[in-house]
């Protein structure tokens, strides 16, 4: 438990057998369920996640189609939800995401200061010398549209899938309606919002390794500005029916937490 609050860590992983291992150890102690959902992987991931799950808050679900990562962390919320987790992590299957940052990440929500915290590797200090180039540049494009699309006019890294949330928030999210594959960090901020939701921002350490992004320059120019249209378009259909009922939307609030 952290701050008195069971949490659950969210792994999905799609073709990750050298890696999985290592990501689902280094996730720390005081985290109550990890729950790996491996999504229709072609490679020994599921063997190798088979032959680790004797820890008895390890739980693995498999896919038998490839739904994307949107669809594999939505199976894993679920499942989440279903074991009683007050707040839930999202964590990377191929350890870029460093287990250190952590206690930073949950300490908003489990505080009651945010309902979504969301990691933010562009404020790191010495990111140019962690992160490539041409992601550095085509995140922060990215990161421009999704203010507009999401209504969070303060998201610093908006592709950055390290986050923790609270189950609260999450019973009130349609989860079968989050796009399912790249993009989901987007199109879940513009669901939050919606909601009212309070975000948190917190600095988090980019780690990259020398494997190559799931992610291609037609997915990056094309398939997500899609996604961020599709967003910003439900977002402003559904807040305005707020509006026509006669009810006051929720008040959204960035909280840009320091590193405590």
């Amino acid at each position: 438990m952290f701050g008195e609050k069971t949490i659950a860590v969210v792994v999905p992983a799609h073709n990750e057998e050298r890696l999985i291992a290592e990501a689902v150890a280094q996730v720390p102690n005081y985290v109550d369920y990890v729950v790996v959902v491996d999504d229709a992987s072609t490679d020994n991931t599921w063997k190798v996640l088979d032959s680790i799950q004797r820890k008895p808050s390890l739980f693995c679900v498999k896919h038998k189609v490839n739904r994307g990562v949107g669809g594999a962390i939505v199976t894993g919320y679920k499942r989440a939800l279903d074991l009683g987790a007050d707040v839930v992590v999202v964590m990377a299957g191929d350890g870029q995401m460093d287990p250190g940052d952590l206690h930073h990440l949950l300490g908003p929500v489990v505080h009651g200061e945010a309902d979504y915290a969301k990691g933010d590797r562009l404020s790191w200090p010495g990111v140019f010398r962690e992160m490539p180039t041409m992601r550095f540049i085509g995140n922060h494009v990215l990161t421009v549209m999704t203010r507009l699309a999401s209504g969070y006019a303060e998201v610093r890294d908006s592709q950055c899938g390290y986050t923790a949330v609270s189950a609260e928030t999450l019973t009130r999210l349609e989860l079968n309606s989050l796009y399912q594959r790249y993009g989901f960090p987007n199109d879940i901020l513009a669901h939050l919002h919606t909601l009212g939701a309070r975000l948190a921002q917190v600095s988090v350490r980019p780690i990259y390794g020398p494997e190559r992004s799931g992610i291609s320059l037609f997915t990056a120019c094309i398939g997500v500005p899609g996604v961020l249209l599709r967003s910003f378009v439900n977002r402003r259909r559904q807040e305005k029916t707020v509006l026509v009922e006669g009810r006051s939307p929720a008040l959204s609030v960035a909280v840009n937490q320091e590193r405590r």
